[in-house]
């Protein structure tokens, strides 16, 4: 043998050890000790049967019963801001009405009067234009309404009172005086009640003038005391109040009852003019008229009149020549 056919892995000590590891585990079998398990040697037990049902959820507390959501109510600022975005849509309405309104009238030329309602044979035409669903906003055009049946109703109640003043009469012939006042009240009062007090509130409510508002208000409360003295009926002043009324009562009970019926309404006329007094007044107070106002009104007004400058005109020229005369 050569020495090139030596191999260099066999080292004795290498072979040794590898044939005594290679019989070492040539001879180990690890399942020759084994000692049985007890849990495999138990007998198996059948598990529980198995559901082929869904799986269903149980609630662990049961739902809360359905409620309608609660409406917040509204703050009072935007309660406010609300009520002062209607306003401005009323009043923005209410100007494009009134534009249309004057756009009419420009097309159609100036506006005619209509009142007092009269043929168009009559001598006499109508005085004043009167349409409050035209010239009145319609904040105010109840009121003005009211008011404009309560002077026909204070127009019918003068009419009333002069018929019951002439059965009155009939009845007694020393009732003349009553009759004739009577027919005086019905002629008076008719026309200048609406000239000095209903149309200063028509125009008032028209045109926001503080002015005619003060008006109304004077003329009105002597309207109101002169309803007072015709509910009483003092005799000989051609009012069918409660005086008169038991007066002629005590001379034909028809014509008393009569001129109790009349008394009735004129308390009627002084309690419905007392109501609506104060509810014009609370409206005055609403629309920010004020005395301050009124004066500037008055006397822009006196100021445009052309007769009162050129009276005023007239009275400095005299007074200047006076003057001037007087240094010469």
């Amino acid at each position: 043998m050569s020495e090139f056919d030596i191999n260099p892995f066999q080292d004795p000590s290498v072979t040794q050890a590898r044939q005594t590891a290679s019989a070492g585990m040539e001879e180990y079998n690890p399942f020759a000790d084994a000692t049985p398990n007890p849990l495999s040697l138990a007998p198996r037990t059948a598990g529980p049967a198995v559901s082929t049902q869904p799986a269903i959820m149980k609630p662990s507390e049961a739902p809360p019963a359905y409620s309608q959501p609660q409406v917040q109510e509204p703050t009072p600022a935007a309660a406010e801001l609300l009520r002062r975005q209607e306003e401005l849509e009323r009043k923005a309405a209410e100007l494009d009405r009134r534009e249309r309104e004057m756009q009419s009238l420009n097309t159609s030329g100036a506006r005619k009067n209509n009142w007092p309602p009269v043929p168009e044979k009559f001598p006499v035409g109508p005085c004043f234009y009167h349409d409050i669903t035209v010239d009145i906003p319609v904040d105010f055009q109840k009121t003005v309404k009211i008011m404009y049946y309560l002077w026909m109703f204070h127009a019918g109640t003068l009419l009333a009172n002069l018929v019951s003043c002439l059965a009155w009469f009939c009845v007694d012939t020393s009732r003349g005086v009553d009759f004739g006042l009577s027919i005086l009240w019905l002629l008076l009062f008719t026309p200048c009640s609406f000239v000095c007090w209903y149309r200063p509130l028509y125009a008032a409510f028209r045109s926001d003038s503080s002015f005619r508002f003060f008006v109304f208000f004077f003329v009105y409360i002597c309207q109101f005391g002169v309803y007072v003295l015709q509910c009483i009926g003092i005799t000989g002043w051609g009012a069918s109040g409660w005086i008169s009324a038991l007066t002629g009562l005590n001379t034909s009970i028809a014509v008393g009852i009569l001129m109790i019926l009349v008394a009735a309404l004129f308390t009627s006329l002084a309690v419905l003019s007392l109501i609506m007094f104060k509810k014009v007044h609370a409206l005055y107070r609403t629309t920010g008229a004020s005395f301050e106002k009124a004066q500037q009104e008055f006397a822009t007004g006196v100021m445009s009149n052309k007769t009162v400058r050129t009276a005023a005109a007239n009275a400095a020229s005299t007074a200047a020549q006076g003057a001037f005369k007087e240094q010469v």
